[in-house]
């Protein structure tokens, strides 16, 4: 158990280094009439703001690909292609983004994000957003 110690040290340094730039994403989403929809309400709101997609593209490219590979075509996660998520219902895989996966690594990221920005992001990965270059 000793030796298991700084590996564990490790990685919760790791994860705190990743919630800084991480808590920024909280912040509520400005919709097209000035309202805000705070994060994991269960109350969808309008689509994101140009500004707030290219926050959750880099949430997506980083943070995501540090488990789905950096071109998502899986790792320590499944792969997240178009081909992969073709027969997966949007709102499934935003649910997936918002709840986690539990008894997998795949944590929780409604948080960070509202169901407006999970379904965004799902919407994006079905359309195959992983098949473009970078």
């Amino acid at each position: 158990m000793e030796a298991a110690r700084p590996l564990l040290l490790a990685g919760a340094l790791a994860l705190a280094a990743l919630a800084a730039p991480l808590a920024a994403l909280a912040a509520p989403l400005a919709g097209a009439d000035g309202a805000a929809t705070s994060p994991a309400t269960g109350t969808s709101g309008p689509e994101p703001v140009p500004a707030r997609q290219r926050e959750l593209m880099t949430l997506l490219r980083q943070d995501c690909g540090s488990c789905h590979g950096m071109r998502l075509t899986g790792g320590l996660g499944p792969a997240l292609t178009r081909d992969a998520l073709k027969d997966k219902p949007r709102e499934h895989v935003a649910a997936t983004i918002v709840h986690g996966r539990p008894g997998t690594p795949m944590p929780p990221w409604g948080r960070f994000l509202s169901d407006a920005d999970a379904s965004w992001l799902a919407a994006r990965l079905i359309d195959g957003v992983s098949d473009a270059p970078q």
